[in-house]
C-alpha cells in the first residue's frame, strides 16, 4: 500500500469520529472543520509517526486535542489585541455624538458673542491668522487686534463654561425631498458648527483656560 493509499484509508476510517470529537469540543462548525484540517494534514506530514489498526484513531485524537488547545491560546490572543484595539481606539477617536454635542455648545456660545468679536476668533481660528494679518484685514493696528482678541477669547469661555449641554443638531432630509426653511437653516447651523468647533479647539490649544480681565 503506497502512502497516499495508507492517507485515503486513515481519513475514511476516522474521519467521522474525529469530526464529531472536534464539534463536540468547538463553539462553531467552522472552528471544528478547521481542527479536521489540521489534523489530517498532520498525518500526511507525518505518516511513520501514524499506528496502526484502531490506535490510529487515539493518535488522530491526540493531534486533534493538541490542535484545538493552540486554537484557543491563538483566539484569546486575538482576543486580547481586539479589546487593546477598542481600548485605544476609544482614546484616539471620541464618540462621534460626543462631538457633535460639543459642536453644538460652541456654536451655542460663539453665537452669543459680539459680530466684532466672533470676527477675529474666526479669522484667527478659521484662517489661522496671526494678529498683525487681521489688522491689515480690519484696516486696525495690530495692538488693537491683540487687545480685541484677549477679550473675545475670554467672553467666549465664559460662554462656553455656560452653555447647557445640546443634543446634536437634526440628519439632513433624504436625497430628493424638499427642505423646508427651517431645515434649511439648522442644516447651515450645523455645517458652520463643524467650524466652530475647531474653532474652539483652537483657541483652547493655544491659550489656557483662563478668563482676562476686562480692560476700562
Amino acid at each position: 500500500m503506497t502512502p497516499e493509499e495508507r492517507f485515503r484509508r486513515l481519513y475514511a476510517d476516522h474521519f467521522d469520529a474525529l469530526l464529531g470529537y472536534a464539534l463536540r469540543r468547538t463553539d462553531t462548525s467552522d472552528d471544528a472543520a478547521d481542527v479536521v484540517a489540521d489534523t489530517f494534514l498532520v498525518a500526511w506530514r507525518r505518516p511513520g509517526e501514524v499506528p496502526e489498526g484502531e490506535r490510529a484513531r487515539m493518535w488522530l485524537y491526540g493531534v486533534a486535542r493538541r490542535t484545538l488547545a493552540n486554537q484557543r491560546r491563538g483566539r484569546g490572543r486575538r482576543d486580547r489585541l481586539g479589546e487593546r484595539l477598542r481600548d485605544e481606539l476609544a482614546l484616539v477617536a471620541p464618540d462621534p455624538a460626543d462631538a457633535a454635542v460639543e459642536r453644538q455648545r460652541v456654536a451655542t456660545a460663539l453665537a452669543r458673542v459680539s459680530p466684532a468679536d466672533r470676527e477675529v476668533l474666526e479669522l484667527s481660528a478659521w484662517e489661522a491668522l496671526e494678529p498683525r494679518e487681521i489688522a491689515e484685514v480690519l484696516g486696525v493696528s495690530a495692538v488693537v487686534v491683540r487687545a480685541r482678541l484677549s477679550r473675545a477669547r475670554g467672553r467666549l469661555r465664559l460662554h462656553l463654561l455656560e452653555a447647557p449641554e445640546s443634543p446634536p443638531p437634526p440628519p439632513p432630509p433624504p436625497p430628493g425631498s424638499r427642505a423646508t426653511p427651517g431645515a434649511r437653516a439648522r442644516a447651515g447651523s450645523a455645517a458652520r458648527s463643524g467650524h466652530v468647533h475647531d474653532l474652539a479647539g483652537h483657541l483652547s490649544s493655544r491659550h489656557p483656560m483662563t478668563v482676562p480681565e476686562e480692560a476700562p
